[in-house]
């Protein structure tokens, strides 16, 4: 497998210029720093080899830089040659590698900061040290890595005093016990964290916000703030031209050309946490996709619609009230997996027809399904609330949130979803507000994962009543055609598996017969020589392979076909190597069909058995073309 490079940001200080290797669960871990360069290399969780090297902007003080690793990522402090001179990139050559990023969350002013960087640098291998002591990361959580290029306009807001902003910077390179998986191509198994919306401003004028402004600057979508709202009205900020990639009728990829419209606030939910996106409309205009483009909500219209412009939202309610059942659902079975059998989840996925959770474990045993299921559903039966809080990244109560990990362009407060005595969660998606409204949860078994995973598969809430249906209308049809009852529909089903396969041994055993049959008569046949033909409706390619094998003849070319006389079928061309060799191609041409062969024999698939007089004509020709020759 080849080297991939590892996702690296970095930010410049008086003295010290701060680099982090971005990979979760890193082993083999080398870090090679020089005056002018750095040479970086690893292994990530899924065994890739990563690998980096970057030739320094200025000489560096090899001999007084270090490095310290955590559970997700590999942070190097490289002591500046001259102190105090701003670096304004990281590399020699003025070119920007696609996997390197300044981190804009910590990169300040240098007024005053000697002392910030000072203690960040000394503290930093004791806090990892205290944090190395937690917990490992529980599984599953719905935390979105969807994070967009770094920017002057990013929006982490940063504590006003000095000691926050040193812990807070710090907390970043945390294995923090809260922290959840992130969204990757590379790693689709982990899960997503959809940030709350953040209002965007220069980092000059946040820096300089009072805390009640920052207060307001986080502030979720509306589709968060009120699961349950159907419609409500708002303004259009911008429309501009796009295209978007979907899948049509036919399987195949198809780009729509339309218009990105964002929205002063929106009801209709971005894709992200796991869960797919919201559908709707815009003053009656379906939306055919929403995503999230850092702080905004992109809703992807066939029509324009123009900025400043009031407008009517309305959510798709079925699909919205079926994504909260769901995902709801998924946070109590993973909340209840983990109590009972400590099964942590590390990923899940929503699906059109059901949905998957992904335990770490190698297997699941019946048992523990069946107490899973009974136990979330007696909660359900209990009408435990639902609520959605925000909380500061530094209250205590984070500790106790289920969760594994903040995206990088995450900002503001913590969404966290909690299930009344059973659950604490960070999430971003849509949510019942009681656990009634889940009405049942139908787990419906277990299949063998990746990587010594089980996934777990269920339904919640309507899906089950819908499953009901579609399984008592298959139980009615086949109690009909059994004529028998449900409860010996299986047994019935065996007998006629068992008859079928005895059906088709003694039919095959006749279709042999036949063959050799066949064979003898044609071969027996005054008109035997030259191009001998046969057409049967019934037989497949073992039929012909039959007769070519028992006449055998090198000399005579004989032609096959199976099939319906004027639509699709199979064919056969066996004779002498070379001329099988020029006519095969050619035969299957005329039936606009495909086929291959080797010593002698040519068959495969025709769409047009009408084509065969005009194969047959072709065959005699060339057969008389040679005669003539000799």
């Amino acid at each position: 497998m080849a080297r991939q490079h590892a996702r690296t940001l970095w930010y410049d200080r008086p003295k010290y210029v701060f680099m982090e290797f971005c990979v979760e669960d890193s082993t083999d871990v080398h870090v090679l720093i020089e005056d002018h360069r750095i040479v970086f290399s690893c292994k990530n969780a899924d065994g890739v080899e990563l690998y980096n090297e970057i030739e320094f902007y200025a000489k560096v003080n090899s001999k007084d830089s270090q490095d310290k690793r955590s559970g997700r990522s590999i942070t190097c402090f490289v002591r500046k040659w001259k102190e105090k001179v701003a670096w304004p990139r990281l590399t020699k050559e003025d070119i920007k590698p696609v996997w390197l990023s300044v981190d804009f969350d910590n990169w300040r002013d240098w007024e005053g900061d000697e002392e910030v960087e000072l203690a960040q640098v000394e503290h930093y291998a004791e806090l990892l040290k205290k944090v190395s002591t937690k917990r490992p990361p529980p599984g599953m959580d719905d935390l979105d890595d969807d994070s967009d290029s770094a920017d002057a306009t990013s929006t982490r807001e940063l504590p006003q005093d000095r000691k926050s902003q040193i812990a807070f910077a710090v907390s970043l390179s945390k294995p923090h016990p809260i922290l959840c998986p992130r969204a990757s191509a590379r790693r689709p198994s982990r899960s997503e964290y959809c940030p709350l919306r953040l209002s965007v401003a220069p980092r000059a004028v946040q820096r300089a916000r009072v805390p009640a402004s920052r207060e307001t600057a986080a502030m979720a979508f509306r589709c968060q703030r009120d699961s349950y709202a159907r419609e409500f009205t708002t303004t259009v900020v911008s429309c501009r031209p796009a295209e978007l990639e979907t899948e049509g009728s036919n399987g195949k990829k198809e780009v729509l050309s339309g218009f990105q419209v964002v929205l002063e606030d929106t009801l209709l939910f971005p894709e992200g946490g796991g869960q797919p996106d919201d559908h709707g409309t815009i003053n009656g205009i379906s939306v055919l996709r929403v995503t999230r483009r850092g702080a905004q909500a992109d809703h992807f219209t066939q029509t324009p619609l123009a900025p400043g412009t009031e407008v009517q939202v309305r959510v798709d309610w079925e699909r919205r009230f079926d994504h909260m059942q769901q995902h709801s659902g998924q946070h109590l079975i993973t909340a209840v997996a983990d109590h009972l059998f400590g099964l942590k989840t590390t990923s899940w996925e929503l699906g059109r027809l059901r949905s998957v959770i992904e335990l770490d474990s190698p297997s699941v045993t019946i048992e523990q399904v069946a107490a899973i299921e009974q136990s979330v559903n007696e909660k359900i039966r209990d009408r435990l609330p639902v609520n959605v809080r925000e909380l500061s990244l530094d209250d205590p109560e984070v500790e106790q949130v289920r969760g594994r990990g903040l995206p990088d362009d995450h900002a503001g407060p913590i969404r966290v979803v909690t299930i009344e005595n059973v659950d604490a969660n960070m999430c971003c998606g849509t949510h019942v507000s009681n656990l009634s409204d889940l009405q049942v949860i139908k787990i419906l078994g277990i299949e063998k994962g990746k990587k010594n995973k089980t996934n777990l598969a269920f339904l919640a809430g309507n899906r089950v009543l819908k499953w009901m249906e579609r399984s008592h209308g298959t139980e009615k049809a086949l109690t009909a055609l059994l004529k028998c009852g449900v409860e010996d529909h299986v047994e019935a089903v065996k007998k006629l598996q068992n008859s079928t396969k005895l059906l088709q041994k003694n039919n095959l055993n006749l279709l042999r017969d036949l063959a050799v049959h066949v064979a003898h008569s044609l071969r027996n046949s005054p008109d035997w020589g030259g191009v001998v033909t046969l057409h049967r409706k019934e037989g497949d390619s073992e039929f012909m392979n039959i007769i070519a094998n028992e006449i055998g003849s090198e000399e005579t070319l004989l032609f096959l076909t199976v099939g319906d006389e004027k639509g699709a079928g199979l064919f056969l061309l066996a004779g002498p190597a070379e001329a099988v060799e020029t006519l095969g191609p050619r035969v299957a041409e005329v039936l606009e069909g495909k086929g291959a062969g080797k010593k002698g024999r040519f068959q495969g698939k025709a769409t047009k058995m009408s084509g065969r007089a005009e194969a047959q004509a072709l065959l005699q020709d060339y057969i008389s073309t040679q005669s003539a020759e000799e």
